[in-house]
């Protein structure tokens, strides 16, 4: 999975960055010539922890995610330009945008619009990636007319199909209305195959607070969730100032710190967990002496699908998938136990994996 940060100047973006990956990029004067920063991180999951210490493997696996930090755009950004420019379609090839919302004070950190107002930081990014998704339609309807002008009136269904889906795109953008907010049947889906639209794509606004703040977290996030939630975007709220300093401590100081003042959760794990719930995914399980790893897949795939990850072999010559839950396998403490008492269970090609399964896949090549 790729998640894309994007903001505006001064949003403290690369310190969200550093924040969740650990990383040391540099901050500050970040701007659009420069090249994005990346960082692959860890899902952190107690369960791969658990099952570590139950089956004590050669090595042990997590699913991973990898963020890019994009540079913001230049002065011309909120009159048209796009985020970004020359990243665009580097951004449409992520799986989701994280946009990072100032709402910290700093005066050693002007913002570019004097004022810190995270409302209207969130209107101009919309409004920049309307721009880009509108840029992108103008363009292949002008392109579709020259086509369908060269073509026999029986040629031309599959190309008017695909003008009439864009036109209803280009009019929800016009009113402000993101393309992942609409009810696009898997005709409309196939003919925008290949499309490349950043407002498709699922996105969690980050809203960066200061150390102030956070004894209000929980309070702010469920302000802005009431107001920006909707299909395919949700909100996260934390310190990337704050989360980027724990890095600095070990695992046991740094939730101290975070209980000194009330937080919870760490930003990196609240980022990770309602990235999937944005993307639809679930993660599943293998176990044994040589690796315990996690998978990751969308909600909904097939016991094969969910072979394929692990080897396109398994999924080819798929024959059964042998499941236990989680949960079952730890209340046994041991596979031989589990077995004995019936939980775990065979599985054939239509079974549709669940978050926190373990599987065995049997198979034959």
């Amino acid at each position: 999975m790729q998640l894309g940060i994007i903001g505006l100047a001064r949003s403290g973006k690369t310190t969200v960055f550093n924040a969740v990956t650990r990383s040391k990029a540099h901050v500050g004067g970040y701007g659009a010539s420069s090249q994005p920063n990346v960082g692959v991180v860890n899902v952190p999951d107690e369960r791969v922890d658990r099952l570590a210490k139950m089956y004590k493997p050669k090595k042990t696996t997590y699913a991973t995610i990898q963020y890019v930090d994009f540079p913001a755009a230049g002065e011309s950004f909120g009159k048209g330009e796009g985020p970004a420019g020359k990243f665009i379609n580097d951004l449409a090839r992520t799986d989701a945008l994280i946009h990072v919302v100032r709402a910290f004070e700093d005066e050693t950190v002007p913002h570019p619009e004097v004022t810190v107002d995270p409302d209207r930081d969130i209107a101009t990014m919309d409004l920049e990636l309307t721009f880009a998704d509108l840029a992108i339609i103008e363009k292949r309807l002008q392109k579709l007319e020259t086509e369908l002008r060269s073509m026999k009136p029986g040629e031309r269904d599959a190309l008017q199909r695909t003008k009439e889906v864009l036109l209803r795109l280009r009019t929800a953008l016009e009113n402000e209305q993101a393309i992942r907010e609409l009810d696009l049947s898997d005709e409309d889906r196939k003919a925008l195959e290949g499309s490349q639209f950043l407002t498709w794509l699922p996105m969690l606004i980050v809203v960066n607070i200061g150390d102030d703040d956070l004894p209000r977290r929980a309070a702010i996030e469920e302000e802005f969730r009431a107001k920006y939630r909707r299909k395919g975007r949700d909100v996260a709220v934390f310190s990337g100032k704050f989360e980027m300093e724990l890095n600095d401590l070990n695992d046991e100081e740094a939730e101290e710190f975070r209980a000194s003042v009330g937080v919870t959760e760490s930003g990196m794990a609240e980022a990770i967990r309602v990235s999937y719930l944005l993307l639809g995914l679930i993660s599943f399980l293998t176990a044994g002496p040589d690796e315990c790893r996690a998978w990751t897949v969308t909600a909904g795939s097939t016991a094969p699908e969910a072979a394929g990850k692990i080897h396109s072999d398994l999924r080819r010559g798929f024959i059964r998938a042998e499941v236990i839950r989680f949960d079952d396998l730890m209340a046994c403490g041991s596979e031989a136990e589990a077995r004995k008492k019936g939980l775990l269970r065979t599985e054939g090609k239509q079974y549709v994996v669940q978050d926190g399964d373990i599987l065995n896949i049997l198979f034959n090549v």
